[in-house]
């Protein structure tokens, strides 16, 4: 039996590398198999005289720092992060030369200084470990030399590919907005005009686009500006968190969701199952996916031909009435799961409410547009059946992941190249898998949904090799050796004509003047007719969406977003259907029991969790999970949905009579009062108007002068905490951030069965009201800061103290682990460190904050309101002589400026506006905490009509 005995490592590292060695060393060595072993030695020789763990190697300490680097003094550079193709602006910071921590780039009109999930985790993607550290062919490690020996191949041959014009070379890619990559597209189509470039998204936004262009006879972009709107409607959008510019749209519709500062919105929502817009709305309606689209078909009769809806849902009338009676202020949003004709219907709705120019405008796509026409992921496996590719480019897309057929086609091409920055199923099929640089490694540019561009400008030396997409097209199209920075700096000589000029655009993040253009094309006259879809009466519906932290399953090897809890379900570590609440009824399911869930022929086995809210008849699964080659952590977690997308027949569930432990932190931290509205308090505006200090403040609870013990801080600055109820959406964004500023471990799945989790913040969701149809609400909860904390009087050796400005901090080293201050705890914010999970992470050190200590083993860890961007602000303040300002990294990430951070002694702060509120509250005030976080209350804007 052949071994890896004498190569750096032990045999399990070799074979998480190259997982064909599991087959080689379970079966006797022929020929072949020795060959290949042979030079595997030769080339773990070449490792072994690289590896960072030989000692002895001869370096020699710097004694000159680089230039702009000084020991302990975090430095930031501007970036973007692209998702589906689209850029938000973000700001990494830098400790002695590595990202450690994302932040939103204020410059920038996308982010507007925010940031979303994930871009916080692209630190913890940047140094995965699982990434790609060098080519492979089939399987099996090659050399560059043999890459380049390919491309030129493909370069040198007539066309291409073989034939005539190259008309056997196909490029595959998902959205491209880079204008550095689509010239690159360009310059490989021209050198081969016979090429084709395919354009797919697994989670794709291909029908929005098509209905914008169906509606306006162009390509275009309709970008609604929700600080204008005075009433929505939304069916099934995904405005608030994940519609390209969200972060903008979630900043301007909690800025209308705040009685106090201004006038509110009211807002509508049809959807069949809770989505994050859906929650935030005043009147949320549950609707089948076909019942929508009826809907929309009432909406364009009743909008656009002036036809008084009948028929319909009984609330329809008085939507329609509401949305004529804001004309000029009002709007209508789809999401993406729709037809081309329903996304037009909707933008002639718009234009017939006379928004143009006030709620919405229509500018030219951000969208890279090719001299050539752009075809799609099904023209190409058509192509691919009958034999007409030879050659495949498959640039950052994993469809034999997201697509059965795909896969089963691919073995049909002679030549398949993947070009991605990580192993995955595609890499894996493909016959060859260049690795492709991370983007806080290369060059590059990305445009916002606005068509804002911004530079990518490389944050860190490879860490695991690599290069640029553009450099591997053009290398294909005969420009050989351009390095990236170089093809980025061609394609904006002429706007950034100076080194000046150059400087300050990736300097400030944004490169001005790169806005897109308004149209002013006319509304289509005629509108193609929306056809209701769905399944027969007394059939199921099943839907499938992306899961909210995996997104398409590219994030499924990410640890941070595989345990952070999903909005409303609170699972994590997988993928449960959801079901309704009426069907689990009906079949006697209970969270956790274990279906067989059918689509015609094909079928996957799953645990059910109910979902309150979801319509009946309608099942939901989340697609992204059951990876099989994403990674050690994000390998078989879960179940593979993708199958189901395509399948054609009725949906069926059949119960298997077995139980799957379903991990979950729903019920992980009960927190217990008298009545729920001393939790979330929440009511109407007309309510509020009438009375406005109905939901009682928080001074309703003075300290009591027979108190125990009182704390008087003797410092200048107290520091407090605010947070708005109505601005809070439940995206996460948050609970991402803190984990990645304070160094805040994951500890799987079992150990969160166990209830024993890390995070230091958490979102809590809450129902009021039958499950069929609740009323659902969000509240931040992290450690309160009371000034009179019971966690401080029970430990036994001091180890929970107050400072002197009011925190209530840890003193690590005199933890002895008595768990006291959690059981004395009324929030139950506190988190014990039961094992090394610090330890245990599959993250190299360098990846983590130096400003704040790594928890060892035994001791209880909490919010500490970033006392180490509290030190460093004090630092500063004696340096310059100037006031602290301090931002929370929840605060700095939170889209919709929810939180509210600062000293509460200064009477010009904000915080100390907020908490002058009438809406300010605190939570569970019996217990006598006087919490230094406080919280408004949700105030709703229903519409009066539904009233009565």
């Amino acid at each position: 039996m052949p071994s890896l005995e004498g190569l750096p490592g032990d045999e399990e590292d070799w074979i998480r590398r190259f997982p064909q060695l599991a087959q080689a060393l379970a079966h006797p060595l022929d020929r072949r198999r020795t060959l290949k072993l042979l030079a595997l030695a030769l080339a773990g020789g070449g490792l072994a005289g690289c590896d960072p763990g030989t000692p002895d190697r001869g370096f020699v300490s710097a004694v000159r720092a680089a230039p702009g680097v000084v020991p302990g003094v975090p430095n930031i550079y501007a970036s973007a992060h692209v998702r589906d193709g689209y850029a938000n602006g973000i700001l990494v910071t830098h400790q002695m030369g590595r990202p450690i921590k994302v932040e939103g780039n204020p410059g920038h009109p996308s982010s507007l200084g925010a940031t979303d999930l994930f871009a916080q985790a692209a630190i913890q993607d940047f140094y995965d470990p699982d990434r790609a550290s060098g080519p492979l062919r089939d399987g099996m490690p090659a050399a560059w030399q043999e890459v380049t020996t390919v491309l030129q191949a493909l370069r040198a041959r007539p066309g291409g590919a073989g034939t005539s014009g190259g008309a056997g070379l196909r490029i595959l890619t998902g959205t491209v907005t880079s204008p550095t990559l689509g010239a690159a597209i360009d310059a490989l189509l021209a050198a081969h005009p016979g090429a084709i470039w395919h354009r797919w998204d697994a989670i794709g936004r291909e029908a929005v686009r098509q209905g914008a262009a169906m509606a306006y006879g162009r390509p275009a972009m309709v970008i609604p500006d929700l600080r204008q709107v005075d009433v929505a409607l939304a069916v099934e959008s995904d405005l608030l968190d994940s519609a390209p510019g969200h972060l903008r749209h979630a900043r301007a519709f909690a800025g209308r969701r705040n009685p106090v500062l201004g006038d509110m919105s009211r807002l509508y929502a049809v959807e069949p199952t809770p989505s994050l817009t859906g929650v935030a709305a005043d009147h949320r309606f549950i609707a089948a996916p076909g019942a929508c689209e009826e809907i929309i078909g009432r909406l364009a009769a009743a909008l656009l031909h002036n036809e008084e809806p009948s028929g319909g849902p009984d609330w329809l009338g008085a939507v329609v009435a509401d949305l004529r009676a804001h004309r000029g202020r009002a709007l209508v949003h789809l999401g993406p799961d729709y037809g081309a004709p329903a996304h037009a219907a909707i933008h002639a709705m718009n234009e017939a409410l006379g928004g143009r120019g006030k709620v919405f405008d229509v500018f030219e796509p951000p969208e890279y547009r090719s001299v050539q026409p752009v075809s799609t992921l099904s023209d190409l496996m058509d192509d691919m059946e009958k034999g007409r590719v030879r050659a495949l480019l498959i640039l950052e897309v994993n469809p034999v992941y997201q697509v059965p057929r795909f896969g089963a086609v691919l073995p049909r091409i002679p030549l398949s190249i993947a070009l991605a920055d990580r192993p995955h199923e595609t890499a894996r099929a493909a016959r060859w898998h260049v690795p492709l640089a991370h983007g806080f490694e290369e060059w590059g540019d990305a445009r916002a949904d606005d068509g804002t561009a911004t530079i990518l400008q490389p944050q860190a030396m490879p860490l695991y090799g690599g290069t640029s997409a553009a450099t591997i097209l053009r290398f294909c199209a005969g420009e050989v050796g351009r390095p990236a920075r170089e093809l980025v700096r061609q394609v904006w000589r002429e706007r950034l004509a100076s080194e000046r000029d150059w400087r300050a655009a990736l300097a400030a993040g944004v490169i001005p003047g790169t806005a897109s253009a308004r149209l002013d094309a006319a509304i289509s006259p005629v509108m193609p007719p929306v056809s209701p879809r769905g399944a027969a009466s007394g059939d199921l519906t099943l839907l499938l969406r992306p899961d909210p932290h995996l997104w398409d399953g590219r994030e499924a090897n990410n640890p941070w977003l595989q345990e952070l809890p999903r909005p409303l379900s609170k699972s994590v570590w997988g993928n449960p259907l959801l079901i309704p609440p009426d069907l689990a009824r009906s079949m006697d399911l209970r969270n956790g029991d274990e279906i067989v869930l059918s689509v015609g022929a094909r079928r996957a086995v799953l645990p059910v969790w109910v979902q309150p809210g979801q319509v009946s008849g309608c099942v939901v699964g989340l697609l992204g999970s059951g990876r099989r080659h994403a990674g050690e952590t994000g390998n078989g977690v879960g179940t593979d949905l993708y199958p189901l997308r395509d399948a054609v027949g009725p949906v069926r569930i059949a119960a298997t009579g077995r139980r799957v432990d379903v991990a979950c932190t729903e019920h992980h931290a009960t927190v217990v009062a008298d009545t729920p509205s001393d939790i979330v308090r929440h009511g109407t505006l007309a309510r509020f108007r009438q009375e406005p200090g109905f939901l009682g403040t928080a001074q309703d609870h003075p300290v009591s002068e027979a108190a125990l013990y009182r704390r008087d801080p003797g410092a200048p600055v107290a520091w407090g905490m605010s947070i708005d109820l109505n601005a809070c959406t439940g995206c996460n964004a948050c609970m991402i951030a803190c984990q990645a500023e304070n160094n805040v471990p994951v500890v799987g799945r079992d150990e969160v069965l166990r209830q024993r989790e890390m995070h230091w913040l958490r979102i809590d969701r809450a129902y009021e009201g039958t499950p069929d149809a609740p009323d659902t609400f969000f509240q931040p909860m992290l450690c309160m800061h009371c000034e009179q904390a019971p966690c401080e009087t029970v430990c036994p050796v001091g180890a929970t103290m107050h400072d002197s400005e009011g925190l209530n901090v840890m003193v690590y080293n005199r933890c002895v682990g008595t768990k006291f201050c959690s059981n004395n705890c009324p929030y139950k914010v506190r988190r014990f460190n039961y094992f090394a999970f610090a330890e245990q992470e599959r993250r190299p050190p360098i990846s983590r904050n130096p400003d704040v200590s790594v928890r060892a083993r035994g001791v209880m860890e909490k919010c500490t309101f970033c006392v180490q961007r509290i030190a460093q602000a004090r630092i500063a303040a004696d340096r310059d002589g100037v006031a602290e300002q301090v931002v929370t990294a929840c605060q700095a990430a939170c889209p919709t400026q929810a939180i509210t951070f600062g000293d509460i002694n200064d009477p010009d702060a904000a915080v100390r506006h907020r908490k002058a509120s009438p809406l300010t509250y605190g939570v569970l005030p019996e217990q006598g905490t006087h919490p230094r976080v406080t919280y408004e209350a949700r105030i709703r804007n229903p519409n009066p009509a539904f009233e009565s």
